[in-house]
């Protein structure tokens, strides 16, 4: 039997706590947590924990959070808890004098099938380009950012109603098991990796990058179901947006927009008609169909749709 390898494991987010926790339940020596620095939110300001560093003060285990991962006092630390294993989950770029430091390497899980949707927001853009599937990756990390070989990888199916709260929560889960399959077959040294390269041949490669108040407004001179497509792949957060302006009253207000259902119809009014009850719902008439849509937030003046239109 093989000896279990000392780990360091990097995180912040929720997305990475069922692995974190998976590893500590099957008893795996996890000797220290990095993750995100502490940061004040809401109106009082709270200092707020990390989904990750909570988890980790629960069970003991020690907790490192640099403000620059090359300060020279955090690299000594990490030498001296000597990590013979690291593990990435949703954290952020490492350099190479970290992640070339354990003996048995470095590795990232990450939630698409890799090469496809490389970047910071594979969830959100596989289901806003209308993906029916997509999976998740376990590779070892090298100097260009989600390039390494791949360990592993699994398929999971995107449904027709889908959003990126849903999938998240599906790969989340995937994941953590993945992570443990990972760390067994490089215990037991039964690793067979692949380079990317061998799977990018006569294929286009689909980017995921940063979500920003561009790539998540409305764009109504799109088809019906890219726009679907598109709220679906932001709720719940950041939320697709889009302004609207009532040309009676002149009252322009900015919705955003957390679910939808996409209807295929045959119409001829111009793309951006609105209907709605004034009570619970808008529809939207676009090129190739409409989208109706009832669970939204509305910045304006005045909030009741019966006063805006």
């Amino acid at each position: 039997m093989h000896s279990l390898p000392r780990i360091i494991f990097y995180g912040t987010p929720e997305f990475a706590v069922p692995s974190l926790d998976m590893l500590v339940s099957e008893g795996l020596p996890v000797v220290a947590v990095v993750t995100a620095p502490d940061k004040p939110a809401g109106r009082g300001q709270k200092i707020l924990h990390s989904a990750v560093k909570e988890y980790a003060l629960s069970k003991n285990i020690p907790v490192l959070q640099p403000p620059n991962l090359k300060d020279p006092a955090f690299l000594e630390d990490l030498e001296k808890l000597a990590p013979e294993l690291q593990i990435v989950v949703a954290f952020r770029m490492l350099p190479d004098v970290i992640w070339k430091m354990p003996p048995l390497g470095t590795f990232n899980l990450h939630a698409s099938l890799l090469p496809q949707y490389r970047g910071a927001a594979p969830i959100n853009w596989a289901i806003i380009n209308g993906e029916k599937e997509t999976g998740i990756t376990t590779f070892f990390l090298q100097h260009e950012i989600d390039t390494g070989k791949i360990l592993f990888q699994e398929k999971i199916g995107i449904s027709a109603d889908e959003t990126a709260g849903t999938l998240h929560d599906k790969l989340m889960h995937a994941g953590a098991a993945l992570i443990l399959k990972t760390v067994n077959a490089i215990v037991n040294k039964k690793t067979s990796t692949q380079e990317q390269s061998a799977l990018m041949s006569g294929v286009e490669l689909k980017p995921a990058p940063k979500l920003n108040g561009e790539n998540t407004r409305i764009d109504i001179h799109k088809d019906a179901e890219e726009v679907h497509n598109q709220i679906r792949g932001l709720s719940p957060y950041p939320a697709a947006h889009t302004e609207f302006m009532n040309p009676q009253s002149g009252v322009s207000f900015t919705l955003k927009i957390y679910s939808s259902q996409f209807e295929l119809i045959s119409h001829t009014k111009p793309a951006g008609t609105i209907e709605t009850d004034n009570k619970s719902y808008l529809k939207v008439y676009l090129r190739k169909g409409s989208f109706r849509f009832w669970n939204f937030s509305c910045r304006v003046e005045t909030g009741f749709l019966s006063e805006i239109f």
